[in-house]
């Protein structure tokens, strides 16, 4: 349970952080506070960035942290308000300019196909800013086309000559918090279908109890074992198990490595710290190595909040 301390750090730092902490840990949705986002803080930052085209960096996709589509992305996981116009007006942008043949969305021109791991995060940030589920059919339509044999998804499945059976950890965990935001908003098209897809998803992660291959029951990757925020689309195990947490998946012992793993790594001042971000020019410093981190904190604290001991 986090320490009074620890809330009132939260709550009286970044108004995003002290929003989410709000409304995930106490259980209060704070329609003031989130006004706050807009106005102070990383919030107001990421909003001063965008251009006057509606777009923010050079479009949609490029350069990579500080193109549209991370930093509609960044805005949606710090909780900014659903309303707001500015990224409602961006999304709208997107999904008039960037449809490919396959129906997704995608950054390069034919015939390079479209990638799941793109369109599992743009389906979420489209869903959480208010796009019609008329705009985000074809997106659906593509994911549910991209499902991998084993459950989950992988972002190299319609690569030309490509024959993949494996899914991979990145791309499902993307594609999961996608379809959720977009469940949760009550879109109703193909429901029960990504329902599914959410489940096996989750069942494919569980498998690999979050970080371990299925083949050698070896770590995957050093990286998945480390914490990171934003972590745009690399997979680490509080990501999965907050994606896990969102999707309402029930309490299984195959979590048990990863929960220890997310409590080992509190800090005496019972804070969490994060690694080494991942490179590249960003609109907002992030919070150093070491150092704690309130957005890492926040996230920690709802996922043993949703699986406690």
């Amino acid at each position: 349970m986090v320490t009074s301390e620890v809330l009132d750090w939260l709550l009286t730092g970044d108004a995003a952080a002290a929003y989410l902490a709000t409304r995930d840990l106490l259980g209060r949705d704070d329609a003031g506070l989130q006004d706050r986002i807009a106005t102070e803080g990383v919030g107001a930052a990421l909003l001063a960035a965008r251009g006057a085209n509606g777009h923010w960096g050079r479009g949609f996709y490029q350069p990579k942290w500080t193109s549209s589509h991370y930093t509609l992305l960044h805005l949606k996981e710090i909780g900014l308000s659903p309303a707001h116009p500015a990224p409602r007006e961006t999304v709208q942008v997107i999904l008039a300019t960037e449809k490919r043949p396959d129906g997704g969305v995608g950054p390069a021109g034919p015939p390079t196909p479209s990638d799941a791991c793109v369109n599992g995060m743009a389906l979420g940030y489209a869903s959480w800013f208010g796009a019609t589920e008329d705009l985000l059919r074809s997106i659906v339509d593509f994911l549910l086309a991209e499902r991998v044999a084993d459950g989950g998804f992988n972002c190299r499945h319609n690569r030309p000559r490509a024959h993949v059976t494996h899914s991979s950890m990145h791309t499902t965990v993307c594609v999961m918090e996608g379809v959720t935001t977009y469940l949760r908003s009550g879109r109703h098209y193909r429901r029960d279908e990504l329902a599914e897809a959410v489940s096996s998803s989750a069942e494919f992660l569980l498998r690999h109890r979050l970080l371990r291959s299925e083949r050698t029951g070896q770590v995957i990757s050093p990286e998945f074992s480390r914490l990171h925020f934003p972590a745009r689309w690399h997979y680490d195990v509080l990501r999965g198990l907050d994606c896990l947490a969102a999707a309402g998946v029930s309490r299984d012992e195959r979590m048990d490595e990863a929960l220890t793993l997310v409590r080992r790594r509190r800090r005496p001042d019972g804070r969490w710290s994060g690694n080494r971000s991942y490179p590249g020019v960003t609109y907002v410093p992030v919070e150093r190595p070491g150092e704690p981190n309130p957005w890492l904190t926040v996230i920690a604290e709802r996922v043993l909040l949703a699986y406690p001991d």
